[in-house]
């Protein structure tokens, strides 16, 4: 069954999505959400809203799908279970090693995986599955191509519609390292949205570089469809109501042949960022950058026209009190006004700023779609309701699989006898539940039941047939998480690179600028242990590519910034080093994945600090410690595939208002499509702990040699790197 599922950052969004149609709504849990801004819910508001929403045939699924260090574990699993215990349906979760071990001790579990997985090829599926998870959440960068083979895996849920994050899913760490809050945790402060200039073509101006119009895939869901995707996901859990609310008709008119024109423009007044993509699973289109307007633009209802120093909009469209309009001058946004006045043939508009003839007006905010919207009303359940009223036995209504029987013998009635009538007028009543009875009454011989009674045995059936379809569960009982034990040191260094000249390091990690072109001698010949890079996205060509690199190298195996790497290396039958991309955070997840007998290294998360790596390790354990901190993978073009006029450098400079630069790396995949990494704008200083594997990032440097001989010197390092620091390795990060 295909599955309309919507997002619910409050009990109001949560009903928003119910009565227009959704088949299940996502939220956060009150600790442990990666949307840590929302209001998420308490245990109390939960079960009530479970609830009420299996009694309309709502699914509930609980995101949380956030990084959980060390020290967290106990307190998660246990949050996790009293979750689980109140009947929801599934729980969605970004750390697929830790969702490993806890399918196995409580196997009872419905485990979804987060789109911060990055599942984006058949690799990443098969291991999902392995682990025990039952779906996939695929990253929203998987082309429709792959798409359709991981479902024949694995079931598969998409995102429709809503914001687009700009780095590949789960791997950015920008604002962690801009701002010293995660992303990874719940925080993320979208340093994205700020303004950037790209040092292209001689280009200074600063506009919203990283800012990605909102994903609205529209009719084209029937692609999704014909590839085996079974839910269909709204992202907006910090958003209003009215948004939820349109968005889930306008896709119930898609898919049940609604009106899909007036829902559409419904859904653009409640929130529309640069007027919607297709998306990166068809492709990048021309609408995926919006770097002109930042925020929601609404839709376009008229142009002003200046007449005695008044702004009049001519249009069709009747605004009242309350309405709101955004204005754009040549694509850009100039200001915002609000309604004044109905004029002849449209209506006025106040504005603090100066207006010009021709300025397009977008209205942003329409009370009266608003207030339309959420006055829906979904149908009521149905249900064949039985009651049995049999004179010296005790009280029955039963319905589906629910029965209940009264503690008191009916007596025969000494007056005034209870009737079939009254028996059902009373239990039509339902306190307000989404249910709508039909009610067959056995009544035998004259017996009196007090209105009391009769009402206490209504209302306890009634709460016993929702606790029912709550699916509320006996909590599973904590097992204790076991003690991880593979201590020992490492005293080895790994190197990123794209060519080694001078580097004597223990490890070499290859990472091609060129999927397709020839590997450096410097890599093949080195006397070290050589490992070809698997980026965080990879399609079924890089991973050919990856493989033909290991023969032609004589590799020892890869080293993965995605778990798909895992059923890779096991699949070409060579070691894996787990990057910092697997975003290793608890000693759990680094004992599951020691298990896999393909694994031979493991770097930890990069946003550890000191005391929280301690704990986690071990003689193949490795940290980054000195050199370059990649911030995000772009799997598009951040300038909008204008290849005829592109300088195609293989190094830009993003600059944002301050006046910091991020270096940005141009590279190829094995298709010949440009992809894009942005790194800190400082780079990484430290000699790292004793016994730890000491990891070096040096893709962007040019003295590969001399950053490795200063390895173990702070001061030196220094010297080195003008703009420097020391990560989160003392403070760590929220």
């Amino acid at each position: 069954m295909l599955e309309i599922l919507a997002p619910a950052g409050n009990a109001e969004c949560a009903k928003a999505a119910i009565v227009n149609g959704a088949d299940a709504i996502y939220l956060g849990f009150k600790s442990f959400s990666a949307r840590q801004s929302a209001d998420n819910f308490t245990e109390e508001e939960l079960s009530s809203l479970v609830k009420d929403a299996h009694l309309y045939g709502v699914k509930v699924y609980v995101a949380m799908n956030t990084l959980v260090k060390d020290g967290e574990t106990e307190a998660f699993v246990r949050a996790l279970l009293s979750v689980w215990a109140l009947g929801v349906d599934a729980i969605i979760l970004q750390d697929i090693l830790l969702g490993k071990y806890l399918k196995s001790v409580y196997p009872e579990l419905v485990l979804h995986l987060s789109t911060q997985a990055g599942v984006c090829t058949v690799s990443g599926a098969e291991f999902a599955k392995d682990c025990g998870f039952s779906r996939v959440i695929l990253a929203r960068e998987t082309p429709i191509a792959e798409i359709k083979e991981i479902s024949k895996i694995i079931e598969t849920e998409a995102f429709i519609q809503g914001a687009l994050c700009t780095a590949f899913s789960g791997q950015c760490y920008f604002s962690s390292f801009a701002g010293g809050n995660s992303g990874n945790r719940g925080r993320c402060k979208q340093p994205c949205r700020k303004r950037y200039a790209y040092d292209r073509n001689g280009n200074t101006e600063k506009n919203y570089a990283l800012s990605l119009s909102d994903l609205c895939v529209g009719e084209d869901i029937q692609k999704y469809i014909d590839a085996g995707v079974v839910s269909f996901k709204i992202e907006g859990r910090m958003r209003r109501a009215e948004y939820v609310a349109s968005a889930v008709r306008y896709y119930r008119a898609l898919l049940d042949g609604g009106d899909k024109i007036s829902t559409f423009s419904d859904l653009k007044r409640a929130y529309n960022r640069g007027n919607y993509t297709k998306g990166l699973a068809f492709g990048q289109d021309k609408r995926l950058l919006s770097t002109a307007v930042q925020g929601h633009v609404g839709e376009k209802v008229g142009v002003v026209k200046v007449v005695n120093g008044k702004y009049i909009v001519e249009s069709l469209f009747r605004p009242r009190v309350g309405d709101a309009f955004k204005i754009l001058r040549d694509g850009k946004e100039v200001g915002g006004a609000y309604f004044s006045g109905l004029e002849k043939r449209g209506f006025s508009v106040q504005s603090k700023v100066r207006l010009k003839n021709g300025d397009g007006v977008f209205v942003t905010t329409d009370t009266a779609t608003t207030e339309r919207v959420l006055s829906g009303e979904r149908k009521k359940r149905t249900l064949d309701l039985r009651l049995v009223f049999h004179e010296g036995e005790y009280p029955i209504a039963e319905c589906d699989s629910v029965r209940l029987t009264g503690d008191k013998r009916l007596q025969k009635a000494v007056s005034r006898p209870l009737c079939k009538e009254d028996i059902a007028m009373c239990f039509q009543k339902t306190d307000g539940l989404a249910i709508e009875p039909f009610i067959e009454v056995d009544l035998q011989s004259d017996i009196f039941v007090a209105k009391s009674e009769l009402n206490a045995f209504r209302r306890a059936f009634y709460e016993k047939f929702v606790e029912y379809w709550s699916g509320a569960r006996t909590e599973m009982e904590y097992s204790p998480i076991p003690v991880f034990t593979d201590f020992g040191t490492n005293d080895k260094t790994a190197v990123l690179g794209d060519r080694f000249e001078g580097v004597t390091a223990d490890i070499a990690v290859y990472k091609p600028s060129d999927f397709n072109a020839p590997l450096p001698d410097s890599f093949i010949n080195g006397k070290f242990e050589k490992y070809i890079y698997y980026p965080a996205f990879a399609t079924n060509e890089d991973e050919r590519a990856i493989a033909r690199m290991i023969t032609q190298a004589r590799a020892d195996g890869i080293y993965a910034e995605n778990y798909g790497g895992i059923a890779f290396a096991k699949k070409e039958g060579v070691s894996l080093f787990a990057g910092t991309g697997f975003n290793l955070t608890n000693a759990v997840s680094v004992a599951e994945l020691l298990k896999f007998s393909c694994v031979k290294y493991y770097a930890l998360s990069k946003e550890l600090n000191e005391t929280e790596i301690k704990p986690l390790l071990g003689a193949r354990s490795f940290a980054l410690v000195c050199g370059n901190i990649k911030l995000m993978d772009l799997c598009y073009c951040p300038f909008g595939k204008t290849c005829g006029v592109c300088d195609k450098k293989n190094a830009y400079a993003l600059c944002d208002e301050h006046g910091r630069v991020f270096p940005v790396r141009r590279y190829l995949s094995a298709d010949g499509s440009c992809r894009f990494e942005v790194y800190n704008c400082a780079d990484l200083i430290g000699k790292g702990l004793y016994g730890n594997g000491k990891l070096l990032d040096l893709t962007l440097v040019e003295d590969k040699k001399r950053v490795f001989e200063i390895k173990d010197d702070e001061t030196k390092q220094k010297e080195l790197f003008k703009n420097h620091t020391f990560g989160h390795a003392n403070r760590g990060v929220l």
